[in-house]
């Protein structure tokens, strides 16, 4: 019995010091055991951060700093209606070869959150972005066009950088892509029976430089009562900028990067956009 309790002594010591060790570790090994990547995404998001709905009938929705289109032609951006289960929506087109629909170089017409501090991102940011687009009379793909699509939503590195993510018209499909990751799924396997509907989009983003982040992207299309998660990337380095960025931010509109009269393409594609919002997921 003696030589039990000489033995015990030590062992019953450092039970009671645990509490204690566990207390004074460094932060990054008390949540090691936290769930990361989407696993760990909360579903549940705080009120929104930004929501641009188009409702005051105006291109910047009503909030200074909301950047607009840089194109010039007059029809490059619109307000339209109605909109989505509202009365206005934010319309964008793009001619091809035409320098009216041409925005910092490129074939494009596109808003942008880039100067509104809520409508940034950053490593350590857990966010939601939800978007209903509208593609108008959209011709759909033939044999022969080209097959790089149409980009109509993006998250994009501050600097002009390559996009984290975008949100593009791949055929008659439609596609999330990461550049970086060098990643794309097909989320919506054939857009030509929702022509000239709303569909709803929605992303989820842990941004993170190592293997915590990730991104899951739903999608609610016509006559469906509920998202249905469509897409995840998970345990993925999400934010991986060619160059150092201080923050991200969302671009809407219409893109057409390597689209020309010479190869054929349509000429001119049209676009709406409405209910955009930016949202703090817990986690």
């Amino acid at each position: 019995m003696t030589a039990f309790r000489r033995t015990s002594a030590p062992l019953l010591a450092a039970a009671l010091l645990l509490p204690v060790l566990a207390a004074q570790a460094p932060a990054h090994a008390r949540q090691s055991a936290t769930p990361t990547g989407c696993a760990g995404l909360g579903t549940s998001p705080a009120p929104a951060l930004l929501d641009v709905d188009y409702e005051s009938g105006t291109p910047d929705s009503g909030i200074p700093g909301l950047t607009t289109t840089h194109a010039s032609a007059p029809d490059a951006s619109a307000v339209v209606q109605p909109g989505h289960l509202s009365g206005y929506a934010i319309q964008h087109r793009v001619t091809l070869d035409d320098p009216g629909y041409f925005s910092d170089g490129a074939p494009r017409s596109e808003s942008a959150t880039d100067l509104l501090p809520n409508g940034t991102f950053r490593p350590g940011d857990a966010q939601r972005y939800e978007f209903s687009v509208l593609l108008e009379d959209w011709q759909p793909y033939q044999t022969g066009d080209s097959a790089s699509g149409d980009i109509f939503f993006q998250g994009k590195y501050g600097g002009g950088q390559p996009p984290a993510f975008y949100l593009m018209t791949k055929r008659n499909a439609v596609a999330f892509r990461s550049p970086q990751l060098n990643r794309q799924e097909t989320v919506v396997a054939d857009f030509r029976p929702y022509v000239n509907q709303w569909m709803d989009f929605r992303v989820d983003v842990r941004w993170a430089t190592d293997s915590t982040g990730c991104f899951r992207v739903s999608a609610r299309l016509p006559g469906q009562n509920a998202y249905q998660q469509v897409a995840a990337f998970d345990g993925v380095p999400t934010w991986q900028p060619s160059a150092p960025a201080d923050h991200g931010y969302l671009k809407w509109g219409l893109y057409r990067p390597s689209e020309s009269l010479l190869n054929g393409d349509v000429p001119t594609r049209t676009v709406r956009h409405d209910d955009i919002r930016i949202l703090d997921l817990p986690g």
